[in-house]
């Protein structure tokens, strides 16, 4: 099969296509013929080499047709999504023509969205689901706001909050993306230095909850926007890895306001946290309808994948990108 390696760890260049063999599934497996992936910043980071020793192949998220299942439980042909389950981590992952997954990993759909349509929503929409509606109890007319708002992830959240009927305030670095985020139906976009607290009102007209994916950054920051019993749930670093210096909890955290962490990439698919939980084929059917704008900022060719990475890493797409391999 063809897949996409990490040669060594750097910059995009360091992608190569090349030929490897086929994988064949294990007990509790399924072997899916890869028809399209997302692109997702983690694969950059374990590119890159921050997350450590990975496997060779990246990719942690797929749609395609079932190839084999040991169990029986999918038929050959079933179209399916993966997420997760080790893939790029600990297990080759979906930058290829073949990929095995474990089978709490998959879920079969049904959609007339075509193959680059469908990649563009298994992983940011099941973490922004999870984030919004299981940390953060999220409720129809609640405010909420979402911290790096113009990410993949972030659009998910507020496309999903929208929908849900919460108030959405939406962050950007750049003014320029405002717009964006205001046609997604964000009420209002603040521009993000950092510093939000003392812009926004924590009273009665206040913030109930926050989707955050800048991360340790701004964390002491967004438990400050919150009104009091508020919630904030952590799901990104876009701020970067460095750790909260000397966090206090009795000076950081305000009485009363909750925080929570969501990191798919270590329990999406497990007892605790099962996909079939995460309503796939409503959140496709709120897709194909419009009423959720959900489609790929951008499609690549699968040996396209160096310039995919390049345009990630700049910021250049506004949106998810996926990537065809047929």
């Amino acid at each position: 099969m063809k897949a996409i390696v990490i040669s060594a760890h750097g910059g995009p260049e360091v992608l190569r296509v090349t030929d490897l063999p086929d994988p064949v599934p294990a007990a509790g497996e399924v072997l899916i013929r890869v028809k399209a992936f997302g692109l997702n910043h983690a694969e950059a980071y374990m590119r890159a080499g921050a997350w450590g020793e990975v496997a060779a192949v990246p990719g942690i998220e797929c749609v395609g047709l079932v190839e084999a299942d040991p169990s029986g439980r999918l038929d050959t042909g079933t179209p399916v999504v993966a997420i997760l389950g080790g893939m790029g981590r600990t297990r080759n992952g979906s930058y290829a023509e073949l990929v095995t997954v474990p089978a709490t990993n998959v879920a079969a759909v049904s959609s007339s969205l075509g193959w680059a349509e469908l990649a563009a929503v298994p992983e940011v929409y099941a973490t922004a689901w999870n984030g919004l509606f299981g940390n953060l109890d999220l409720r129809p007319g609640e405010r909420l706001l979402v911290r790096g708002a113009t990410s993949s992830l972030g659009q998910a959240a507020v496309n999903l909050a929208v929908a849900h009927g919460a108030k959405v305030l939406a962050t950007t670095r750049n003014p320029a993306h405002a717009p964006l985020l205001k046609d997604l139906g964000a009420e209002e976009v603040l521009i993000d230095d950092g510093y939000l607290a003392g812009r926004v009102d924590r009273g009665d007209g206040g913030v109930d909850a926050v989707f955050d994916l800048v991360g340790n950054s701004v964390l002491r920051d967004s438990l400050a926007v919150v009104r009091p019993r508020g919630r904030v749930c952590q799901l990104g670093f876009l701020g970067g890895f460095e750790p909260v210096r000397d966090f206090d909890p009795i000076a950081d955290l305000p009485s009363g306001v909750q925080l929570s962490f969501f990191g798919s990439a270590f329990v999406l698919g497990s007892p605790d946290f099962p996909l079939a939980d995460v309503p796939l084929d409503a959140i496709y059917a709120r897709i194909e309808s419009g009423v959720l704008p959900a489609r790929p900022a951008r499609i690549f060719r699968f040996d396209e994948i160096v310039e995919a990475h390049r345009v990630m890493e700049a910021g250049e797409a506004l949106g998810k990108m996926t990537v065809l391999v047929d």
